[in-house]
């Protein structure tokens, strides 16, 4: 399912602006791109989209600022003692190997990243979390709501490929009992030829032959599963839910069936069908990749 939905907000001297996007996909892929700092926000955001949304790729994009750093400078000091070990590590490599470097000074030294950390108090951390959890629940339920409306479109499309779908298995239905007698003669022919010519014939084998050819041309069992695979089908798109995986599932039998039937033939007009039967199954596949 595809959705998106944004939301912006304030607080104090933060502000924030956030969007979340989803595209179909096989499984679900969660991207979200929000601060490190407020700890326990990514966690938070992963719990509120996966209640909602359990296939496709979704993307949550939050972008924070604050308009005054505020707080106090602090030296993360287990950062500073690897920085420091790396220089002297690297004037001994180089003072051996006879090249010169220049003095580093504390101000270098504090350049590299995360040596000089702002702080935020923990309190306020928290409060920021819970207004940006906040804001997001409008925009989630709008990117939801997005989503079940698509879902209530596709639903309706199924639904008339469906119809379809039953519409050329009843075709196919009519026109293979249409072809009962026309079968039993030319096998009557075929057999009175082969007996004129043999002089000696095992009987018993003959109608074995017989009955595996009236097996192979008889599509009464494609048609049938077919017809289940279309009642099972409106059954999982009634029910509501997250069903994409097991339409995708049925529409495997639905294609494997088409096959049979197109391969038992023996007729151009019910091939025909069949191969119309493959395009309707085709174009429902990949109407069932949109659907969660």
């Amino acid at each position: 399912m595809t959705g998106f939905a944004s939301a912006t907000g304030a607080h104090g001297a933060f502000r924030w602006s956030m969007d979340v996007r989803s595209v179909n996909g096989r499984g679900l892929d969660l991207r979200l791109r929000v601060p490190d700092w407020v700890n326990g926000l990514e966690a938070a955001f992963r719990k509120s989209i996966g209640a909602i949304v359990t296939r496709g790729s979704v993307t949550l994009s939050l972008r924070l600022s604050r308009e005054d750093e505020g707080g106090s400078l602090v030296l993360n000091t287990d950062r500073l003692q690897s920085v420091l070990e790396a220089v002297r590590g690297i004037e001994a490599e180089a003072k051996e190997r006879g090249v010169s470097l220049a003095h580093n000074s504390a101000t270098d030294i504090l350049s590299v990243k995360g040596v000089l950390e702002v702080s935020a108090a923990e309190d306020d951390t928290a409060e920021l979390m819970a207004l940006l959890l906040e804001n997001a629940e409008p925009m989630l339920a709008a990117f939801d709501d997005m989503r079940r409306s698509e879902g209530r479109a596709l639903a309706q499309i199924l639904s008339d490929q469906l119809t379809e779908i039953e519409t050329l298995v009843c075709q196919a239905g009519d026109l293979a009992a249409a072809r009962l007698d026309e079968t039993a003669a030319n096998l009557r022919r075929n057999l009175e030829r082969v007996l004129e010519a043999a002089n000696e014939i095992d009987e018993q084998r003959v109608a074995q032959e017989l009955a595996m050819i009236a097996v192979k041309m008889d599509v009464t069992e494609e048609l049938d599963r077919t017809r289940a695979h279309v009642a099972a089908a409106r059954e999982l798109i009634g029910q509501g839910g997250p069903v994409g995986r097991k339409l995708d599932f049925l529409m495997q039998e639905f294609n494997r069936e088409a096959n049979t039937l197109c391969s038992k033939s023996q007729n151009t007009e019910l091939t025909q069908i069949g191969l119309a039967l493959k395009a309707a199954i085709d174009q429902m596949r990949e109407q069932v990749q949109n659907v969660e």
